[in-house]
This record gives C-alpha cells, sequence and structure tokens, in this order.
C-alpha cells in the first residue's frame, strides 16, 4: 500500500474509533479503567520496573489517574509527557500534590512547563517501562496514535540515546482492538497491550 494510501485509510480509521469510543458512557470508560489498572499492576514486567513514562489521559483514553497512584505508593519513579512543537520528553513527576500543581494545555491535559527544571528521562538514565496511549490497536502489536508520532520518535531517540528500547504496553478500551491498522515502516510495534478481554 502506497505511503498516501496508508495515511487516507489511517485518517478514516481514527474517526471511526473516536466515534465509537464517544459513545460509551463515562461508567462504562471508568469501568474498564479499573479493569486495566488492575491488570496492569499484576503484570511482573510492571512489578520489575523502576523508571515508568505514563500518559496523562484524556476523555477517549483509559483513566491513568489509579496508577499514577500506584506508581507513588510503590516507590517507582514517575516520568510524564511533555510536548513542545513535533518534540515529545519524558520528564520526573515528584508526586500526586506535584500532578495537582501543572498547567492545563489547550488539549486539556496537563503538563510540566517545557522550560521546568526537571529530571529529564532520557538524561539520566532512560525508562523501563513506557505505557503507551493511542487511538486503536491490533492484538499483534500495531498502533494507530494520533497521527504526530510523537511515540515512535520517541522511542527511537530512546534507543539512540540509551542503547536500549523501553518495554511498551498499550492501554486500551476493547473496542479500540481492531483487526487490522496499516503500518509504515516509521511506526513501531507494541510489546503488549492490555484490554477487557
Amino acid at each position: 500500500m502506497a505511503l498516501a494510501s496508508i495515511h487516507a485509510a489511517k485518517k478514516i480509521l481514527r474517526k471511526k474509533i473516536k466515534d465509537t469510543i464517544n459513545a460509551l458512557s463515562r461508567e462504562e470508560k471508568e469501568r474498564q479503567s479499573s479493569v486495566i489498572t488492575q491488570k496492569l499492576i499484576a503484570l511482573p514486567v510492571y512489578q520489575q520496573s523502576t523508571r515508568i513514562s505514563v500518559f496523562l489521559s484524556m476523555q477517549d483514553e483509559i483513566n491513568t489517574m489509579h496508577i499514577l497512584s500506584d506508581i507513588f505508593r510503590s516507590g517507582k519513579i514517575c516520568f510524564i509527557p511533555c510536548y513542545h512543537g513535533d518534540n515529545m520528553d519524558m520528564l520526573k513527576l515528584n508526586s500526586m500534590a506535584d500532578y495537582d500543581s501543572l498547567p492545563v494545555t489547550k488539549w486539556n491535559i496537563k503538563q510540566p512547563n517545557f522550560d521546568d527544571d526537571r529530571e529529564n528521562a532520557l538524561t539520566t538514565g532512560g525508562l523501563d517501562l513506557i505505557l503507551m496511549p493511542g487511538l486503536g490497536f491490533s492484538k499483534e502489536g500495531a498502533r494507530l496514535g494520533r497521527g504526530k508520532g510523537y511515540y515512535d520518535n520517541y522511542l527511537r531517540k530512546c534507543v539512540n540515546i540509551t542503547k536500549k528500547k523501553p518495554i511498551t504496553v498499550a492501554l486500551a478500551f476493547k473496542e479500540q482492538i481492531i483487526d487490522d491498522i496499516p503500518v509504515t515502516e516509521s511506526d513501531v510495534p507494541i510489546d503488549t497491550i492490555l484490554y477487557e478481554q
């Protein structure tokens, strides 16, 4: 499939999945989020990881608030995305109080100011585990993001700088699992996808 055709197919798929997720009730999203949080906390790779990056969830994503709480309760080190221009870094989040104090972006998610003097994951040892957002996932590990390439680029940056790729675990509503996602060479597959089976 030509690159232009793949991009067009992805665009159609994004709209279809967004519509499906938007049709879910808030209660159903919270129910599935709770199931996924328990599944994640039980995962050996999560239990063994010290340095974890977690996305701060939007309305159409698995709620990550209880995961954040567990990271701090377990004494793990938490990093969250900070987007600026075409770039994304993972900066340290110190506590739930620190989270509460973060400014809100135009996407209505919290993130540190990019000029904050916070620890950058890649300059202090990298990450063990990245919890991945996305709009759609295949059971084989293909991921449909929002089209900006932030996470794919970041994973390549991890390998270039720290010489290792963190383990990636995607968190998904069962409605986000689809049979086939068109991919390009720049799309990095996911190691594990958690959803309600």
